[in-house]
């Protein structure tokens, strides 16, 4: 299976959070699955951490780094699935990676319930 992390599952799996369940530390894990982290997500963890809604780990880009998960840009192509999305869900950063996962054949882990809207684009932990 390939995973893209949501912001709040990737900090969670970085900092070691009981937050993060059992089925999503699981799955993350699992050497058979192939896991990635967007372009965006980093985006929207900078933005809150420059507007000071978020405070990152010190170590957050050498934890990313020694995770070795594969990174994932954001491309032409998944605007434009971006583009035919219900609205769902209305924060753009959760709509690129939704249409992200649609257009690479990825499963969100996420803990954000309004996404499992989305169907099966989304693993709900």
């Amino acid at each position: 299976m390939k995973l893209l992390l949501d912001s709040h599952t990737l900090l969670w799996w970085l900092m070691g959070s009981s937050r993060l369940s059992r089925a999503a530390r699981r799955a993350i894990s699992d050497p058979e699955n192939a896991i990635f982290v967007s372009a965006v997500t980093v985006w929207e963890l900078r933005l809150k951490q420059s507007l000071g809604k978020l405070t990152l780990p010190p170590d957050f880009d050498e934890s990313l780094e020694r995770e070795e998960f594969s990174q994932l840009p954001l491309l032409s192509a998944h605007t434009k699935a971006l583009a035919s999305l219900p609205w769902h869900h209305r924060d753009p950063f959760d709509r690129a990676l939704i249409a992200q996962c649609l257009s690479e054949d990825l499963r969100l882990v996420t803990a954000d319930k309004t996404l499992r809207n989305y169907g099966d684009a989304i693993l709900a932990v």
